[in-house]
């Protein structure tokens, strides 16, 4: 009769995830299921421009030739704009007093403007050099950081201002089935400090927290449970047992061709 070959490694990683529970999978859980929902959003505010910002500005005249002195390195795309390829992040810096220095115009307060109160305020005084001018604003350097046990960890650059959290783990492929969902930090530095918030992605709570639309330099930690420890302790387990193996057989091999 054929022996059969027992993989204890393979039994204790069925043990530990039979432990974890389906009921911490889902998203949203305690969401009403109804076909549908209707909720106010009570919780955004407008993306306020911060010290350190990078601005792409587009001005549009009747007079292209002059109004163009402020898009350097910038291409029109179907009436939009975008910035050249070669350096993503040409544009104008917000220095640490939220100023950006603009030809013409000289210095002007940028922070804690909005784009859209930025680009009416711009228009108005270029009224004085231009007829009809056409202001278009954008951060180029929106950036959030998605880390830990997602798909596809990296730094994002957002197009949208209105981008949320679950959004950002929706670009990084979303969380791993070993992910903690209830257990999301975001790791958010606003006027010199540093905040450290947990969000539950399970919790329809996420929609209504001041923190569920993300901000420039936000960073999202997504924690692994203990199942993905023991993926990995398995597999480093199983490794060097086999390397163990592969010396015992060497020696044995080496002592009998002696």
């Amino acid at each position: 009769m054929p022996k059969l070959s027992i993989n204890y490694s393979f039994i204790l990683l069925l043990i530990l995830t039979s432990c974890g529970s389906y009921k911490t999978i889902p998203y949203f859980q305690d969401l009403a299921q109804k076909d549908s929902i209707t909720q106010n959003v009570l919780n955004y505010s407008p993306l306020a421009i911060r010290a350190n910002d990078i601005l792409a500005i587009n001005v549009i005249s009747r007079n292209p030739e002059s109004s163009s002195i402020f898009n350097y390195n910038l291409s029109n795309v179907k009436g939009n704009f975008t910035v050249a390829p070669d350096n993503p992040l040409i544009g104008y810096p917000v220095d640490e007093n939220g100023n950006i220095h603009l030809p013409l115009i000289g210095t002007l307060q940028a922070a804690g403007l909005t784009t859209l109160q930025l680009r009416d305020k711009l228009n108005t005084l270029l009224l004085t050099y231009y007829k009809d001018p056409v202001v278009n604003i954008r951060i180029v350097n929106f950036n959030v950081s998605v880390l830990g046990d997602v798909l596809r960890p990296d730094v994002y650059t957002l197009q949208n201002e209105h981008t949320t959290i679950t959004q950002a783990i929706s670009m990084a492929g979303d969380l791993n089935i070993t992910a903690k969902r209830t257990n999301v930090l975001i790791i958010r530095t606003e006027n010199g400090k540093r905040k450290f918030v947990r969000l539950d992605l399970t919790s329809k709570n996420i929609f209504n927290s001041p923190y569920y639309y993300l901000k420039n330099n936000d960073e999202i930690y997504v924690q692994p449970d203990r199942t993905k420890y023991a993926t990995v302790d398995r597999g480093y387990r199983t490794a060097t047992l086999v390397l163990s193996g592969l010396s015992i057989i060497a020696i044995v091999l080496s002592n009998l061709y002696r």
